[in-house]
């Protein structure tokens, strides 16, 4: 297991849909275990796989979530389900743009289908912060930012405010995009 370096916003492969995973091998599992060992050095809810480089659809999500019963951390090719169309707002953050917390529309309960890293069936039920966290981590995995959830004038006041953080410098400017869920 390696911790590895997370990949800021402007990076390239932060913005493409992630190819599906289709083997079920010691390179998936060896990724899964960077994943987890990186998000839990980081002290955050989830990592996507693309924000250390890879562009697969894999994410680890911290077991100890509220909610999180089965303490499941990862899901390989996960597709969401709504259960209801009850939405929640609240302050979301991203580890791959540091420091900035958004209050942002979500739903309130979601049903995250997908695998181990062994290939067995796994789902995880949630609601509030798990739920917010699997959303947010399936953006990532279509290559959508949770900046792009924001309105337009949020959005344009963000990259004004990220272009003045010290870490941004050189960072190409993102293209904000329209999220697709």
């Amino acid at each position: 297991m390696s911790v590895l370096p997370i990949r800021k916003i402007g990076d390239p492969v932060l913005r493409l849909a992630a190819a599906p995973v289709s083997d079920f091998d010691a390179e998936l599992s060896r990724l899964v275990d960077d994943l987890t060992q990186t998000l839990a050095e980081s002290r955050g809810a989830g990592l996507a796989a693309p924000q250390i480089g890879v562009s697969l659809r894999v994410f680890a999500i911290n077991p100890d979530l509220p909610g999180n019963d089965l303490r499941l951390d990862h899901l390989v090719n996960p597709v969401l389900e709504f259960p209801d169309e009850e939405d929640q707002r609240g302050p979301e953050g991203c580890l791959s743009i540091p420091g900035v917390y958004l209050d942002t529309k979500r739903r309130l309960n979601a049903v995250a289908k997908g695998y181990t890293k062994h290939g067995d069936p796994a789902q995880v039920v949630g609601q509030g912060l798990l739920a917010r966290c699997m959303q947010h981590e399936t953006d990532h995995l279509d290559g959508i930012l949770f900046l792009d959830r924001q309105d337009a004038d949020d959005r344009q006041r963000l990259l004004d405010t990220l272009r003045e953080a010290a870490w941004f410098e050189g960072v190409p400017v993102p293209e904000l995009r329209v999220s697709p869920h």
